[in-house]
């Protein structure tokens, strides 16, 4: 799969198409100003290099400043929905893709001072490290063909949601209140499921595979997902058998959920005491050359043992996919995955690996469209923000698939 790159825009043709495209996705923006303003901020974007915040962007598009109080308003306060445009964005650009697999994951936008919404010093793996720093939350789509944001969340630390004062100068909605990196990644993906476009696996790190309530959510909402695991998440292997015990005296309710016959076991240690046999050599990437790259699987069926702890969850049988390259000491990778029983080895081989291609989405909306050049200290500003480096990452994909489109008449 290729990044996807600004490209140089015919003066004419692109435009033009740049002018359709944004009227096409923007009709749920209602009113007409708004629209123009959604044009001429994606306008910004595309067209124009250097730094993506308002005032530079301005300067280059040379319009004057009342159009400057005009975006401004558009972005920090008009009562638009972020996710409608977005929605019409994938609802457009997802059936040309090709699409394999959506992704969750999340990604640090450094920030000077402490007034812009959610920001504080903490750890982010963007930066690889802790530091002054928002979270944004968000889900995209990987295709064959390219990738698609199909949705953003600003996560709001705990001392943020219960400070009043901070709250009302960034414009945070009354009923925004905490959530987990992972409930808000359930959320955005609950929403995408309901759109028209095509479903596909959910695909997440560690951090979001390691989180029952994540995982069992997307079940529940029938949303299949191959998610990485920490080697220490203990699971229950396929010789175990559950069955619900006897009632031990006469008093109380009776037990209804099945107990496993044994104490769980952690991934690598039942990864570590498979047969030989157990394991198989598998195609997992395609690079962009198009060589096959191969390496070391098992497949065991497991139940997660923290999923049967709490007395409302029934046992879930599910696939432990563990990569143990040849060679190496010990696995490198775990995942969990609720994919069909008799689905094929390769494709979740391939599935597992496939989630790094997240960063080329990264790359190209911040280093190319902006993501992280937003200036203002409005909550909403930042999610309309979002929509629209969405927005002109949808069209630039829809060029690149499309060369014949951008030969000039």
């Amino acid at each position: 799969m290729e990044a996807v790159f600004a490209p140089e825009m015919p003066a004419v043709g692109a435009r033009e198409r740049l002018v359709a495209f944004v009227e096409e996705v923007s009709e749920g923006l209602g009113q007409v100003g708004r629209r123009e303003n959604a044009l001429l901020y994606v306008r910004g974007l595309v067209e124009h290099g250097g730094r993506k915040s308002l005032q530079p962007t301005l300067f280059r598009l040379g319009e004057d400043a009342a159009r400057y109080e005009s975006l401004q308003q558009f972005l920090a306060d008009s009562p638009w929905d972020p996710a409608l445009l977005v929605r019409a964005c994938a609802e457009r650009v997802a059936p040309e893709i090709g699409v394999v697999a959506w992704v969750v994951d999340d990604t640090g936008i450094v920030k000077d001072g402490k007034h812009s919404p959610g920001v504080k010093r903490q750890y982010s793996g963007t930066l690889g490290k802790i530091g002054n720093c928002q979270i944004t939350v968000s889900v995209h789509a990987v295709g064959e063909r390219g990738t698609l944001p199909l949705g953003w969340a600003l996560y709001l630390p705990e001392e943020w949601c219960e400070d009043g004062a901070r709250r009302r100068k960034a414009k945070i909605p009354e009923g925004v209140s905490f959530q987990t990196k992972p409930e808000l990644a359930r959320a955005l993906a609950g929403w995408a499921a309901g759109w028209e476009i095509p479903r596909a696996p959910i695909l997440g790190d560690s951090a979001y595979g390691d989180d029952t309530a994540f995982r069992t959510g997307l079940h529940e909402c029938e949303l299949e997902y191959v998610l990485a695991v920490s080697p220490s998440v203990g699971v229950f292997g396929p010789e175990t058998r559950f069955a619900v015990l006897e009632r031990s005296g006469k008093r109380g309710r009776p037990p209804t959920v099945p107990r496993p016959d044994r104490k769980p076991e952690s991934v690598r240690a039942l990864a570590e005491g498979l047969p030989a046999e157990a394991w198989q050599t598998l195609a997992c990437r395609t690079t962009p050359a198009g060589e096959q790259v191969e390496s070391r699987f098992a497949f065991v069926r497991v139940v997660a043992a923290h999923a049967v702890t709490r007395d409302y969850l029934l046992p879930r049988w599910e696939w432990l996919i563990i990569e143990w390259p040849e060679g190496e000491e010990a696995p490198s990778d775990y995942w969990l995955c609720n994919l069909p029983e008799d689905e094929r080895r390769e494709r979740l081989a391939r599935l597992a690996r496939l989630r790094w291609t997240i960063e080329l989405d990264y790359r190209q909306l911040k280093g190319e469209l902006g993501l992280d050049h937003y200036e203002g200290r409005s909550y909403l500003g930042l999610h309309h923000h979002c929509a629209l480096v969405s927005c002109a990452h949808a069209f630039l994909t829809l060029e690149r698939l499309d060369p014949k489109a951008r030969r000039p008449a």
